[in-house]
């Protein structure tokens, strides 16, 4: 196999942002490909140069992706990686002018300024403490300050996503359906519109199961878990259930949790909007 590519994240702050796109960019190529630095807190386009150039002189194939709020700091590492002749994308100074000349505002400038901890920071964080505070069931008695409502069978990504949901800043609160289980009575008191019901297939939700018990001691006491007839009577069980209360279906098979949170952030927004207008 060919040594892999090297991308260089590149940024006056930590770095996230250019490092989840280049993540996102590697995916679409084979494991091994490509090789993802990151060169963090940089003030100086000459830390830059220090870095890059015993990697050119190795013969390395590099590309950076830079986000840089400074802009002298950013005209300076952009001319640089043009000298040494390093492809480049600037990910951050486009954005930055296009918003610019909407507002005829100036930017300012600032480093890491959606990290800093400001009232959003600590908003996501008492989102985060009432996911995990109203996961799987827990303080379903009472559901009113819920922003979202989850509900589905075991293993429909009801956690991951109610976590991934509370990052962006909404109260979250999840509720797993079983035929042998009563829902709660404030279940029925939420408003619909913020009740999103999970639903998978047979084929992706079975062998989750099977894995999850385990051992055949664990298959052979609780086999039904992952028993596809059973499986089924809690999908029956469950439709029943949404239809009832009359909320957004979301299936989750085939999925990533970032493709099931757009659609139900998608979902929420949109319904805003409409009472709002």
């Amino acid at each position: 196999m060919n040594q892999p590519v090297t991308v260089l994240v590149i940024s006056d702050a930590l770095g996230e942002t250019a490092a989840s796109v280049a993540l996102a960019a590697a995916g679409q190529f084979d494991e091994g490909a490509v090789a993802i630095e990151r060169l963090s807190r940089v003030q100086d386009a000459r830390q830059v140069k220090s870095y890059l150039e015993p990697l050119l002189s190795a013969g390395k194939k590099i590309a950076a992706f830079h986000t840089i709020a400074q802009d002298k700091l950013r005209k300076d590492v952009a001319d640089l990686l043009v000298k040494l002749g390093v492809p480049a994308i600037d990910l951050l100074g486009p954005a930055i002018g296009t918003i610019a000349a909407l507002t005829g505002l100036a930017p300012k400038g600032i480093p890491g300024i959606i990290h800093r901890t400001d009232e959003h920071y600590f908003q996501r964080i008492a989102c985060m403490e009432y996911a995990v505070e109203h996961d799987d069931g827990r303080g379903a008695d009472d559901l009113s300050e819920a922003d979202i409502v989850l509900i589905g069978v075991s293993r429909t990504s009801k956690t991951p996503l109610s976590m991934y949901l509370a990052l962006q800043g909404y109260r979250v609160a999840n509720i797993p359906l079983a035929p042998q289980m009563e829902p709660p009575q404030a279940l029925f008191e939420v408003d619909p519109a913020r009740i999103f019901g999970l639903v998978t297939t047979m084929e992706a939700i079975a062998p989750i199961r099977a894995q999850r018990l385990g051992t055949t001691l664990a298959q052979s006491v609780a086999g039904s878990y992952a028993d596809p007839t059973s499986i089924e009577l809690e999908f029956a069980y469950a439709r029943s259930l949404m239809k009832r209360l009359g909320c957004f279906v979301v299936h989750t098979d085939g999925k990533a949790i970032e493709e099931s949170a757009t659609e139900i952030i998608e979902r929420v927004n949109r319904i805003l909007l409409t009472r709002n207008a």
